[in-house]
This record gives structure tokens, sequence and C-alpha cells, in this order.
């Protein structure tokens, strides 16, 4: 069993990620800014914090063998909330002393030739294009991180609701075709990077 704090958990990504890793009975701690009631029989504490500032992200991560992260933005900025996020959480966990971080990257920071990203695209939707960047400065923040971590960016697609499969497949940083991807197999693509790590300092392609 592992202790894996995650941050962003009142998400639909991140509620999808705080089931699955209790349900392979892992202890969660679910950090959202909105506490919502635990469940799972009492694997997952529930807490409030702030996935932007260095010193909640060591308080709720302190114990933890692991964290992955899911939050998002929409009412801020993409740069400067994953920038602020991103710096707390290298410098949160570090002080906290958990080794590992998986976070949740996006498909349009993913290579559909080398060296041309999604949102390299003339056509890219201008407004796609702030949220992207700030997956962008998100990557640039870790370039320069000691922390052991991966990202793993989904098809450019929106994610959907479907059943869990179990089933998913990475790549390097080049989109995996797809036409879609359930929130739920992303949810076990990350829980098995922060219990059983296999790929490093990264930017992961995953999907069907």
């Amino acid at each position: 069993m592992r202790k894996i704090v995650v941050f962003g958990a009142g998400g639909r990504a991140g509620r999808r990620v705080v089931a699955e890793a209790a349900a392979r009975g892992h202890a969660v701690t679910a950090v959202a800014r909105t506490p919502y009631p635990a469940v799972a029989g009492g694997r997952v504490t529930v807490v409030a914090g702030d996935v932007t500032d260095e010193a909640s992200v060591a308080a709720a991560a302190a114990g933890h063998d692991a964290a992955i992260t899911t939050a998002a933005r929409l009412d801020v900025p993409g740069v400067d909330f994953y920038t602020a996020a991103t710096h707390a959480l290298v410098g949160g966990l570090a002080a906290a002393g958990v080794p590992r971080l998986v976070l949740v990257g996006i498909g349009t920071v993913l290579e559909v030739a080398p060296g041309r990203r999604v949102l390299d695209d003339p056509d890219f939707p201008s407004d796609q294009r702030a949220f992207a960047l700030g997956h962008v400065a998100q990557l640039d923040v870790l370039a320069t991180a000691g922390l052991d971590r991966v990202v793993l960016a989904p098809p450019p697609v929106l994610l959907d609701e479907t059943a869990r499969t179990g089933r998913y497949r990475t790549g390097g940083t080049a989109a995996l075709p797809a036409t879609s991807f359930s929130y739920a197999d992303l949810a076990v693509a990350l829980v098995d990077e922060a219990a059983s790590p296999r790929h490093h300092r990264a930017l992961v392609a995953v999907g069907p």
C-alpha cells in the first residue's frame, strides 16, 4: 500500500484518481479548494488546500510516498496558474520529503511531427491558446526541477465519461491517435505511475 496525495481532487479527473487509488487499497489524501464528503471505506481523507501555495502543498503532502496533480483553473490565465502551481508543487513536495510527482498534461503540447506541436498549427483555436501555453509554462518550470516526475498527456480530444476499461498505452512526445479517451482510464495510468513508476523526468503521451 502506498500513501498518495492528490491535488485538484474535486475535479472530474481528480475524483476518478482518488477513487482509483482507493479501490487499489492505497491511502489517499484528496486536496481540493472546496472539500467534499470522503468515501471509499475510510481510505480517503479530504482536506482543503491551495496548490499554488508552497506551504499548503507541503502541509497536505507530508508523510506521503507520491503526489498526483490534476489541478486546473479556467478563471485565471493559464500561464499564471500553472507557473504558480508547479513552483509550489516542486518546492512543497521537496519540503515534505515526497519523492515522486505525477502530473496531468495536455495533448496540445504533444508533437504531430518532430519539433511541431499541436498548438503550433496556424489554425489552432485562439480561445484555447492561453490554456495550452499554461501547460508549456508547466513544462518550463519542471525542466529545472530536481524532483522525480512524469507528465502524462492524453490525446488532444475531449476526455469522456465512459466506463473504466483499465487499458491504456504510453508513447513518447508524439500525440497518440485517438478519437476518445476516458477520465477513468487516464486515472488508471496516473495511479500506475504514482504507485509503480515507469517514466522519469519526462513528458509522455498516454491514450487508448
